[in-house]
C-alpha cells in the first residue's frame, strides 16, 4: 500500500508540473511591500515554476520603482479586476492597519493573506511557531527538548541505563576502586565539584578521585604528565573509568547520559567570555559523553579553537536532538573506549 501511495504522489507531482509549465493550474499572487525579501520571493517563484503562482505585481506607498503598480489604495481594485488568489504582505515594510484591513477584505473576496518577514538570519531549524490562545508567538531558538514528550522519552532512557550500569557494575567496582585509591594515597574516594548544569545552574560532579588531594582542582584543568595524579589515577583516567559515578548524577537527574560535557564554573565563566554562543550548550542536561567527546575533542583544551570546535558540536547535539542520536554518541564512545584515547589522561 505504501509504494502504491508513493507513486501516486510522484505521478502526481509530474502531472501538476506539466500543467503548470502550460499556464494551468497556477494561482495569481501580488505582493504588499517592496524589499529584499520581497524580491528574493519573487524571484523564486518565478525560477520554481511548478509551485504554480504568476507575480502579477508589487504593490508599495513608500518604494520608487518601475515593478511597482500601485499603492495600498489601489490593491483591492486590482485583486478583483485581475482575479488575484494570494496576497503576500511583507514586514516591515508595511504598517499593520493595512494588514488587518486586508484580511478583512479578503476574507470577503475569498482572497488569502500571507505574511512574509525576514529571518534569513536565524537558524531556520528554531522556527516554531506557538500559539497563547489567539496571541501567534515565533520562538526562534526552539530546540527539540523543548517539546515535554522527547524530555520524557530521554528522561527514561537516562533512568534505564543509569540504573543498569549502577547495578550491573557500580555494584562491585565502586568497592574494589575504592581499596585502591585508598592504599595508592591519602584521601576521600570520591571527587565532587561544582560545574555548570542546565540553563546555567550548578551542581556537584562526581568522580572517583585521581588526584592528590590539592588547592588547585577547582581552578586548574588536567594535562598531561600531570603531577598531582595517582599511580592508580592515570589508569582510572586512561579508561575514563573515574567518570562512572557521574551515573550517580544521571539518576538523581542533573546529568544525562548523552549531552555537552560540563566544565567547572571558572572556565564556563571564562569561554562565555571568549566562544561565541558558548552558553547556548546549556540548554540541555550536561551528559558523561557527548558528540564532541565522541568525535575526539576530549581532554586538554590548549587553544581556544578546540574549545570553539566543541561548541560547534555541542550546538548542533542541543538543536539536532533525537533518540536515535543518543544511541549513535553512546556507540560511537564505547568504540573510541575500545581503541583507546590519546586525549584520555
Amino acid at each position: 500500500m505504501v509504494p502504491l501511495f508513493i507513486i501516486w504522489r510522484i505521478l502526481l507531482i509530474y502531472v501538476l508540473r506539466a500543467f503548470r509549465k502550460h499556464g494551468m493550474n497556477y494561482r495569481n499572487i501580488i505582493v504588499y511591500g517592496y524589499g529584499e525579501i520581497a524580491k528574493e520571493l519573487v524571484a523564486f517563484l518565478r525560477l520554481h515554476t511548478e509551485y504554480g503562482y504568476k507575480f502579477k505585481g508589487f504593490f508599495d506607498d513608500n518604494a520608487n520603482d518601475t515593478q511597482i503598480k500601485g499603492g495600498f489604495k489601489e490593491i483591492k481594485d486590482y485583486v478583483v479586476s485581475n482575479k488575484i488568489d494570494e496576497i503576500y504582505c511583507c514586514l516591515p515594510y508595511v504598517d499593520y492597519s493595512d494588514i488587518r484591513e486586508l484580511i478583512d477584505f479578503g476574507d470577503e473576496s475569498l482572497v488569502k493573506i500571507k505574511l512574509l518577514t525576514d529571518f534569513r538570519g536565524f537558524a531556520s531549524k528554531g522556527l516554531e511557531l506557538q500559539r497563547y490562545e489567539h496571541i501567534p508567538v515565533l520562538n526562534i531558538t526552539s530546540t527539540p527538548l523543548d517539546d515535554w514528550k522527547n524530555r520524557f522519552i530521554k528522561r527514561v532512557f537516562d533512568i534505564v541505563f543509569s540504573s543498569i550500569v549502577i547495578i550491573g557494575i557500580l555494584s562491585w567496582l565502586v568497592p574494589l576502586v575504592a581499596l585502591w585509591i585508598k592504599l595508592d594515597s591519602r584521601g576521600p574516594i570520591f571527587f565532587k565539584q561544582r560545574r555548570t548544569g542546565q540553563d546555567n545552574s550548578d551542581f556537584y560532579c562526581y568522580k572517583f578521585r585521581t588526584m592528590k588531594v590539592n588547592n588547585q582542582s577547582d581552578n586548574l584543568q588536567a594535562i598531561k604528565g600531570d603531577s598531582r595524579i595517582t599511580r592508580i589515577g592515570r589508569i582510572l583516567r586512561k579508561t575514563s573509568i573515574d567518570e562512572l559515578p557521574q551515573f550517580f548524577n544521571v539518576l538523581i537527574g542533573n546529568m544525562s547520559v548523552i549531552g555537552p560535557r560540563p566544565h567547572m564554573l571558572k572556565h564556563t565563566e571564562e569561554y562565555a567570555k571568549k566562544v561565541e554562543k558558548f552558553m547556548a550548550r546549556h540548554f540541555v542536561k550536561p551528559g558523561i559523553t557527548g558528540l564532541a567527546q565522541a568525535k575526539g575533542y576530549r581532554g586538554e583544551t590548549t587553544h581556544i579553537r578546540q574549545m570553539q570546535n566543541r561548541v560547534k558540536l555541542d550546538r548542533f547535539y542541543v538543536d539536532n536532538w533525537s533518540l536515535w542520536l543518543d544511541v549513535k554518541i553512546l556507540m560511537l564512545t564505547v568504540v573510541s573506549l575500545l581503541k583507546g584515547d590519546e586525549n584520555a589522561f
